[in-house]
């Protein structure tokens, strides 16, 4: 049974699309514009055999405790409650509720969308999911400033501050911003993404403005439980984004030191360890070894849940030594193409208390032209199934529900 019920809506037929005029300033123009494409395929860079000087010199990060950011304003849009949930029902002490959902970005197509229908035009379908949780996560796969040179790849990202205010409503209080995007635009247009997050009052893991920034935590206490949010890349463009002792950049994990130091370290402070991780193949629902050796390794040093991002589709989930790992959680805002997998996704429930453990509930989603809308009954039960087939140690009943199996589909 989901947190809250919420019409089953039939996904909307396309939009038109955005006049030549409609380009903002911060738009750029990119063969991910013309052909339309939601994908950023490109070469790994050679894996090190070791951390490079700048993190071999860096001492451990200090957790930055955070307080409850301020609730968001709002109603639902709309939304319809078959089963309304009581405001007057105060918070289970030692119980948290997390959501989490996948790649988010504003630029492009998503911006010319935006400009039409308005900045909360993504959340009017799902705003009452993103809500009420006690702490909801997103990965931003760009940078939010208006600055920047534009780096030479095949596809960039570059959204505006303007779409800021309306995610920060929406009831977003966590991002991850350890990816393959977020320095699109250089180290200011990283800098100035802090900037942005932290007028909006939301927190960020995975990049910083050195590296002790970038692999530090973000401990927020909910409920009477401290959870410990870190945030890490294994997909970059080069070791030039890698955040180093006097460089912004992002947490990256080609090499673990730091990482699993990381994870080991926030363990001694926070209740629970969340690893928001981006990583693996696109277009593939099944994670490569990487991802599976990586998450093992998250787990096996500390962290007690694993979700991450990059390929753009769902992909399995997995539970290991008693832990879930989402391996993929996919597009939630970005831009549309002719894959159908690209446009389902999911918000992912976790129910976490102080024994550590976290029951998972699945809200099947689609997410076509930049706004989620739940899935039917009928195509959130196929969803399920599908990813039951392809789930290692795990299948998803009906109701969305993760449940644990034993040896089904084990890694390669």
């Amino acid at each position: 049974m989901y947190w809250l019920s919420h019409k089953g809506d039939v996904p909307q037929a396309d939009p038109p699309p955005a006049t030549a005029s409609q380009t903002g300033p911060s738009a750029v123009k990119t063969a991910e514009q013309i052909a339309g494409a939601g994908s950023d395929s490109h070469a790994n860079p050679v894996t090190n055999t070791g951390d490079n000087g700048a993190n071999a010199a860096a001492k451990p990060p200090e957790p930055v405790k955070q307080g409850d950011p301020p609730q968001a304003q709002g109603g639902t849009n709309g939304s319809v409650n078959a089963e309304p949930v009581s405001q007057a029902k105060p918070p289970e002490d030692g119980v948290v509720k997390l959501a989490f959902t996948g790649d988010v970005m504003w630029a492009s197509k998503v911006e010319d969308l935006l400009k039409q229908n308005g900045y909360d035009y993504p959340y009017q379908e799902v705003k009452s999911y993103l809500e009420s949780p006690d702490v909801t996560v997103a990965n931003l796969e760009t940078p939010v400033t208006t600055r920047g040179k534009a780096q030479t790849k095949d596809y960039i990202y570059r959204s505006s501050p303007q779409a800021m205010p309306a995610f920060a409503e929406a009831g977003f209080d966590v991002v991850n911003l350890a990816n393959n995007h977020i320095l699109d635009y250089g180290k200011d247009g990283l800098l100035d993404t802090i900037d942005q997050l932290k007028a909006a009052n939301i927190q960020y893991v995975g990049a910083g403005k050195d590296i002790k920034e970038a692999y530090r935590p973000v401990i927020m206490e909910k409920n009477g439980l401290k959870i410990a949010f870190l945030g890490f890349s294994r997909v970059a463009e080069d070791k030039s984004w890698y955040a180093t002792n006097t460089t912004p950049g992002v947490a990256q994990t080609y090499t673990t030191d730091l990482a699993l130091e990381a994870i080991r370290n926030a363990k001694e402070t926070a209740d629970l360890v969340i690893v928001l991780a981006h990583w693996g193949v696109e277009r593939q629902d099944k994670p490569a070894k990487e991802q599976t050796n990586l998450a093992h390794l998250y787990i096996d040093n500390g962290a007690d849940l694993v979700v991450a991002s990059h390929p753009h589709v769902l992909q399995s989930f997995e539970q290991y030594n008693g832990k879930w790992i989402a391996y993929s959680l996919g597009n939630f805002i970005f831009t549309t193409n002719n894959t159908s997998s690209t446009w389902e996704t999911v918000i992912m429930n976790a129910t976490c208390n102080k024994t550590k453990s976290c029951g998972i509930q699945l809200i099947p989603i689609f997410s076509k032209w930049a706004q989620p809308v739940k899935m039917t009954e009928e195509d959130g039960a196929k969803l399920f199934n599908r990813l039951s087939g392809i789930s290692i140690n795990a299948k998803i009943d009906t109701e969305g529900k993760l449940i644990p199996v034993e040896k089904q589909n084990q890694p390669r």
